[in-house]
């Protein structure tokens, strides 16, 4: 550089192919470049070395330029320029990350991509602007399972092109995995865009998809994060839109993540882990609730109720911790505990009463349960292990556990009642209360739920329920328990209707099971 102008020493052919010109005049390099040869040139730097970009974005070069200072010549500063091209593998490395970025079977951006998409898009300053969706089809694994997966491959492809359909030009659609899509939607009106959205994907996804001979309707469970809701990195956006289209299955409905919810959960994962020890502790108990004969008041029976008290010492309600313990599946070794320990402490009461002590005891099992676990051969080895008759067990199943699976549920129920268990309905009309089942199914006794019996004396209504139940009861050779009762007026009102038994604070709170055993045992003192 002599002045502020640059002249060429010497540039050898690959240089003059590759367009980058013979003269500073006519070279790019220069053009581009110049104002970046001149402050090296300036400065006291021996070498440097950049990265550079030459051309449109279809016919796009790369080079890797490196400034080598050469001995000065009169006047002239001087610098070598080498020039490495490496346009060949950077175009291989792009393609390589283009092709892991992207779905091969739609063409679409995979999770990988997605991500990208959203971190490129979604800063803590534009945040509010953004949401993101996540589809996922509620039937995809059938339909791979009955026509196999190219019929499922060409399911995926049909329903990326109308979900492709329903959005709007700006926004990217992305297939994440399997059966799910996710969105990155761009909100111009706000949330309500992002409900707008989703409403228009789900009545895309109402016409069946033809597939062979058949026409086939997919339906999705849509969840929604929407990008002013998170404080976290862009990426949380995709996670709690998994989270919420988790809550969509169960609920049915387009979900909206809300960081309430997201909390519950949190909590719902440190209680199980809790609950996971304690049960591997014995750090449960049962308590004991009397059911009584409401002709002559004299206790008959107890329902076994599990209590726990956490590490902090909260005690926890089983509303509390039995849903957490059936999602988790921690509903079969913590069922399996509470049967042992009920056969237990009948045995523990024969021996201290001298023989039988006269009554049973109620043990609850969970839908979950009875789906997950060989209940019969679990109650079987729990009576022989203590030595307990089966007449002195009684187990309460609810309608919902009934109707889970009908066949495989009466099964059970028959190699129970040839244990000599007796079979309760608990919560009776509060689900189902399909006739054909009580007809069928080999039930002992029906529960009244505590919703009829608690201020039933001033509900006319609630009494004709009663009435209804214990009357039906009464046909199919059914005893009855009433749950709930809480005043004497309401016990004889009851009894005078034909209900066999009642439970309720009128007699007892749930008892420890030495204070139970008491309550059995002082009468004969």
């Amino acid at each position: 550089m002599r002045g502020r102008d640059f002249l060429f020493d010497a540039v050898n052919r690959p240089f003059r192919y590759a367009g980058l010109g013979s003269t500073p005049v006519d070279s790019p390099v220069i053009r581009l470049l110049g104002p970046r040869i001149r402050r090296f040139l300036e400065s006291n730097e021996l070498q440097s070395e950049i990265a550079w970009q030459f051309g449109e974005e279809v016919d796009c070069r790369y080079f890797r330029v490196m400034f080598a200072r050469r001995a000065a010549r009169g006047q002239a500063m001087r610098c070598m320029i080498t020039l490495v091209d490496q346009t060949a593998e950077l175009r291989t490395e792009h393609s390589l990350r283009r092709e892991m970025a992207t779905d091969s079977l739609t063409g679409l951006p995979n999770r990988a991509g997605f991500s990208d998409e959203v971190e490129a898009a979604v800063t803590p300053e534009n945040r509010e602007r953004y949401a993101v969706m996540v589809i996922n089809l509620d039937r995809f694994s059938r339909v791979n399972a009955c026509l196999g997966g190219l019929a499922g491959d060409e399911l995926l492809i049909s329903v990326a092109r109308r979900l492709k359909g329903a959005l709007r030009g700006r926004d990217v659609l992305a297939r994440m995995n399997g059966d799910e899509f996710g969105v990155l939607l761009t909100l111009d009106d706000g949330p309500t865009d992002a409900l707008h959205v989703a409403k228009r994907i789900a009545t895309a996804l109402l016409n069946p998809f033809r597939l062979s001979d058949f026409e086939i309707r997919v339906d999705a469970s849509i969840g929604i994060a929407m990008g002013a809701d998170n404080d976290g990195e862009a990426e949380e956006l995709v996670r709690n839109a998994q989270f919420a289209v988790k809550r969509a299955k169960k609920s049915g409905r387009v979900e909206v993540y809300h960081t309430r919810a997201f909390h519950i959960a949190r909590e719902q994962f440190g209680m199980e882990t809790e609950l996971r020890r304690a049960i591997e502790t014995g750090a449960l108990t049962l308590s004991y609730q009397p059911i009584c004969d409401l002709s002559n008041g004299r206790i008959v029976s107890f329902e076994a109720l599990a209590r726990w008290t956490n590490e902090e010492g909260i005690k926890l309600s089983p509303d509390q911790f039995i849903p957490v313990a059936e999602e988790s599946g921690l509903i079969v070794p913590l069922g399996r505990w509470a049967m042992d320990e009920a056969a237990r402490t009948i045995a523990e009461w024969d021996k201290r009463w001298g023989g039988d002590c006269g009554v049973k005891v109620a043990v609850n099992l969970s839908a979950i349960q009875l789906q997950r676990d060989q209940i019969a051969p679990m109650v079987q080895s729990a009576l022989e292990r203590h030595g307990v008759a089966g007449r002195r067990l009684t187990l309460e199943l609810t309608e919902s556990a009934i109707v889970s699976d009908p066949d495989r549920i009466a099964q059970t129920m028959q190699a129970l009642k040839g244990l000599g268990t007796t079979l309760a309905m608990d919560d009776f009309g509060t689900g189902y209360s399909n006739l054909a089942y009580l007809q069928k199914l080999p039930i002992d006794l029906l529960k009244i739920d505590r919703s009829f019996v608690s201020g039933m004396l001033a509900d006319r209504d609630k009494i004709a329920i009663v009435r209804a139940i214990l009357s039906l009861a009464q046909a199919l050779g059914m005893q009855t328990t009433a749950e709930g009762i809480e005043t004497n007026e309401l016990a004889q009102t009851l009894a005078a209707l034909g209900c066999s038994f009642g439970q309720g604070f009128l007699y007892s709170r749930a008892l420890e099971d030495m204070e139970a055993y008491r309550l059995i045992s002082e009468p004969y003192v």
